[in-house]
This record gives C-alpha cells, structure tokens and sequence, in this order.
C-alpha cells in the first residue's frame, strides 16, 4: 500500500474548495477512505489548517472537520530529533523542512503529495502533485 504525507495545500484545497484542485484533493481522500492508500499528517499539519480555516469557520466547525480528517489518516509523531533535522536540512521553506523531516524519520512514507512542488526539490522521498499522484495510482492498476 501506498503510504503518503498529505501536504497542507492539498487539505486546503479540499476544505475551501478551492477549484480546479478540489477535485484531486477529494480523490486523494477517497483513496485514502478506502484504505487504497495509507494517508499521513503531521501536527504541523493540522495547526496550519485550523490556523487557516479559522479564518472563515468556527472554532466547533473546524474541530469537526479535523476530525473527520483524523478519522482517514494518520499523523506522525515529531520530536525533537526531527525538528534538528529539519533545522539542519537544505529546504529553504522551515514548515516543509518539518514535514519531510517527519516523513523521512518515521521511514513509513512512500511520497509526499503536495502542489508545492518546486519546495520539496530537495527530497529524499517521491513528491507529486495531487494529479501526477492520482495518475500514477491509475497507471499501477492498468498493469
């Protein structure tokens, strides 16, 4: 199975609808309500999404999507051996610095799905965009 970190702009783009990436976004987490793949967070994560949909939902309302998220995904732990490593990695971004350092240091993730693309230049793990991704998943059942 799959296992993906699931970055903040994918999330996003699902809970504002943002158009025209919703559509993936709402694949990428039907693909991860059917156990097809294996959908990861961290608490980074999910403060800046609340942080974000704060801006335009209420605090209850919120909680109920954050839930509704945690119930088809996993979060990864963070420590602080992760966030050295992310101190002392090459991203110019800090926030994906963390991310990726989770991923790499958890050794459970297979990609990291993002729109941000040009940010996880640096990674030692497969990035795709939600539709490269979705592809992908499309190509692996043809064969």
């Amino acid at each position: 199975m799959n296992k993906v970190l699931i970055d903040t702009d994918v999330i996003l783009d699902f809970f504002f609808d943002r158009k025209p990436f919703s559509l993936n976004a709402a694949i990428i987490f039907s693909l991860c309500e059917s156990k097809k793949i294996q959908g990861f967070i961290t608490p980074v994560i999910i403060s800046n999404t609340y942080y974000l949909l704060r801006k335009t939902a209420s605090h209850e309302k919120i909680i109920d999507k954050l839930k509704k998220l945690l119930s088809i995904t996993e979060v990864l732990l963070m420590n602080q051996e992760v966030v050295i490593k992310a101190i002392n990695s090459d991203f110019p971004d800090f926030e994906d610095a963390l991310q990726h350092s989770a991923a790499i240091h958890h050794e459970r993730i297979n990609a990291i799905i993002t729109r941000n693309f040009k940010d996880f230049k640096k990674s030692k793990i497969e990035v795709f965009t939600p539709e490269n991704f979705i592809q992908t998943i499309i190509e692996s059942y043809k064969s």
